[in-house]
């Protein structure tokens, strides 16, 4: 029996094992994308509190990108229930937010070596999320509706 609260933009149930398998995979990598943002936020804290030098770009990158990371669960799973501009915006912002952290990352200066370094940790796991989000059982699941005339 389909499931339907899982229904895709045309109405058909997403109920493959393999869709719902590679969104878990996907939910889990933006977890680990939040993980790794609230380790470098804990770790700006431990060091202003300990009298190491921190900056303003440190804070308000390290909370955007957590911050972030809510965003992204709120499109997988809606995408994971068949909404198909949900399903479009996590592919984009997957690809488009690596690219940043890293460009950010290399400009000199800007942050310590250890904060690029985890970012692009971050950035990773990303990744992980833009390639699973092009994969064949994903994109035939949640086809683009068809355009109005």
């Amino acid at each position: 029996m389909a499931n339907t609260e899982n229904l895709t933009a045309q109405g058909a149930p997403i109920d493959d094992s393999r869709v719902r398998a590679t969104f878990d995979t996907v939910r889990t990598c933006i977890t680990l994308f939040g993980a790794i943002g609230a380790i470098v936020l804990g770790t700006v804290a431990v060091m202003a509190f300990t009298g190491h030098e921190t900056t303003g770009f440190m804070w308000g990158r390290g909370a955007i990108l957590f911050l972030i990371t809510f965003l992204l669960h709120r499109y997988a799973n809606r995408a994971a229930q068949g909404d198909y501009k949900s399903f479009d915006r996590l592919r984009t912002l997957t690809v488009l937010m690596p690219i940043a952290i890293i460009v950010v990352d290399l400009i000199p200066g800007l942050c310590p070596a250890w904060y690029a370094v985890i970012q692009g940790l971050s950035a990773l796991a990303l990744i992980g999320v833009a390639v699973l989000t092009r994969n064949s059982a994903l994109t035939a699941a949640l086809p683009a509706p068809a355009k109005k005339k």
